[in-house]
């Protein structure tokens, strides 16, 4: 089976189901603490020593890469129609929707937003692949462009996603879809300040 999966941040963690012997067990949800997942559950197991069987809910898996892969394309749409002094300030991807928190100073024109809705639909319409690199020495990274989040504490090595080395470079611990038509339309439906200086999409 998959494993469970759980990430920092604005990412939600998996649900599903653990069959422990004649028992199912619902995990309501993960977490990543010190390396570890931990599982939330609505009840424990009658019989501890049981064979554990785990399964995920991949139909909220799969809907929640697609949020999570539509950030990564969107953050590098707004510093391609805004500026490179774009940067994301938080996020939460869930299953059902994505929300993208980030600096800029002033409300966005609905040209800028069309643009913005249209840049990544078209690197969703390309079908690029992911390219995912595994504990490669953070000096690598920088040499190589990938976006780092601001005030974010990374070690030595580090996980990079990319879609298209020439549009989405990120640092990132999460799940991400195969190909980016997966995602299948990307429709921006608010934008707004939420601070000085950060706004919400």
């Amino acid at each position: 089976k998959t494993p469970f999966y759980a990430e920092g941040g604005g990412q939600v963690g998996d649900t599903g189901t653990l069959q422990v012997g004649e028992e199912s067990i619902r995990v309501v949800d993960t977490k990543k603490e010190n390396n570890l997942i931990i599982h939330y559950v609505d009840k424990l197991p009658s019989n501890m020593e049981a064979s554990i069987e785990a399964a995920i809910d991949s139909k909220k898996r799969t809907l929640t890469e697609n949020n999570h892969s539509a950030t990564h394309l969107l953050h590098a749409a707004l510093k391609g129609v805004l500026g490179k002094h774009v940067q994301q300030k938080g996020s939460l991807v869930k299953d059902e929707y994505l929300r993208f928190d980030f600096s800029h100073y002033q409300k966005m024109t609905e040209e800028e937003l069309s643009r913005v809705e249209h840049l990544v639909n078209q690197h969703v319409r390309a079908n690029t692949p992911l390219e995912e690199r595994r504990s490669i020495p953070i000096e690598e990274a920088k040499t190589a462009g990938a976006t780092m989040l601001f005030g974010e504490k990374y070690g030595d090595n580090v996980r990079m996603i990319t879609f298209d080395p020439e549009f989405s470079r990120e640092l990132c611990g999460g799940c991400h879809v195969n190909h980016t038509g997966q995602i299948g339309y990307f429709k921006l439906i608010s934008e707004g300040g939420i601070s000085a200086g950060v706004r919400r999409i």
